[in-house]
């Protein structure tokens, strides 16, 4: 799990890493209109938290979880083929809705099968494959724009990271969704 969080990571950065220059170029957002955009995820994340528990409840761990990585390939497909703010707004909410939905199924099964006296060097691995990632997405997204500015125009420039992102976030999702099912976590739950 740590590794693929690395990986969504990465690519959720990669596309972060231009957002504030996709907002301003291609959904010509006012200052005004790109704090409301930054809205969505505070949203999002407050109606995750509290609904988060429930989907997992009636979805199942593995579903849940295939829901969350699904979500961010399909995400950046809508956003890098938009130029409406307000399409950003909700997919953006949404986003955020379901990297809370996984994080409480995660953090939760890490804190219920890994030992107290453990826990806390086992949270500093995940973090560092999770959080490791992030610097790297953010090089790669500006590298990719900067490259692509040089082939296509600005704006398909900066619409590439989103639509690469998709690509590689739907062959993550297909090597990882497979192994995440409500079965093995759950089998882990009881053995922890």
């Amino acid at each position: 799990m740590a590794i693929i969080l690395g990986c969504m990571n990465g690519l959720g950065t990669m596309v972060g890493a231009v957002y504030i220059l996709f907002a301003q170029e291609v959904l010509h957002t006012t200052v005004f209109i790109f704090a409301i955009l930054g809205t969505a995820g505070a949203i999002g994340g407050t109606i995750g938290g509290f609904f988060a528990p429930k989907v997992s409840a009636r979805l199942g761990s593995g579903p849940s979880l295939a829901l969350a990585m699904a979500a961010a390939p399909i995400g950046n497909l809508i956003v890098g083929l938009t130029s409406s703010w307000q399409v950003v707004w909700v997919v953006t909410a949404f986003e955020t809705f379901v990297a809370i939905l996984w994080n409480t199924i995660t953090v939760s099964l890490r804190q219920s099968i890994i030992p107290p006296a453990l826990l806390g060097r086992v949270n500093s691995v995940y973090r560092f494959f999770a959080w490791g990632s992030i610097p790297i997405g953010m090089f790669v997204g500006g590298g990719l724009v900067t490259a692509m500015t040089h082939l296509v125009s600005r704006e398909s420039a900066l619409r590439a990271p989103y639509l690469i992102s998709v690509v590689l976030g739907l062959f993550l999702w297909g090597l990882a969704a497979p192994r995440l099912t409500t079965a093995k976590i759950e089998k882990s739950r009881q053995e922890g």
